[in-house]
């Protein structure tokens, strides 16, 4: 994870799925123009369908490949190749792709290179992701700004989870505002730049690998 760098990265963690509702997928268009006009790059899961591939197609097509990159584990990069079409094939574009032999390294990858984290909607991997770099903050690993862009209502329950884990002592002092909610994407960039990290998040020293 870096704190500072050159140019501002955000892991952006979503769905290899489109979801039902339109919004989804209109949202991940949303999100790659406020890339483009914040001058942001994009670290993601390195898929080509569903939001992720809208998110990274939508950024590549307004700043370039270089704005782009995915990192996706090797079983699953062979799954995208089996999935695309011959016309994905000769036109997509989705940035610069670094394959990595399993999902650890992925996820250590992304969060060594990111500046900040957003999560679409998604599924289990989504979830999952977010959490642990919502743990990865609660620990002290980072003090970077966590999003959840709430495209209608799709986190209400996870933020109802954690509401009642707050008001059960089980998630203490203020760490309920470790992560923030955005209900539209234009939301999230005065989030991320008034992001304060919480007071109660266990003052550890961590080593790096």
């Amino acid at each position: 994870m870096t704190d500072t760098a050159k140019s501002f990265t955000v892991a952006v963690f979503c769905g290899s799925k489109p979801g039902k509702n339109p919004a989804y997928m209109k949202a991940a268009q949303d999100l790659a123009r406020v890339f483009h006009e914040q001058d942001w790059n994009l670290v993601y899961g390195g898929g080509t369908t569903g939001i992720m591939g809208e998110v990274s197609k939508n950024l590549v097509s307004l700043s370039g490949p270089h704005s782009v990159h995915g990192v996706i584990p090797s079983p699953l990069s062979e799954k995208e190749q089996e999935n695309l079409t011959v016309s994905d094939a000769k036109s997509r574009d989705y940035g610069v792709h670094t394959v990595v032999p399993d999902m650890h390294t992925r996820k250590r990858m992304m969060a060594q290179e990111a500046n900040a984290f957003i999560a679409l909607p998604g599924g289990y991997g989504t979830a999952e992701e977010l959490f642990e770099i919502i743990t990865w903050n609660q620990l002290g690993i980072h003090s970077l700004p966590i999003i959840l862009l709430n495209i209608d209502g799709f986190w209400d329950g996870i933020v109802g989870w954690i509401q009642k884990a707050v008001e059960e002592q089980f998630i203490v002092g203020d760490c309920g505002t470790i992560y923030q909610v955005a209900n539209t994407v234009d939301e999230v960039p005065k989030l991320i730049k008034e992001y304060k990290p919480a007071e109660n998040r266990f003052n550890l020293t961590w080593g790096r690998e």
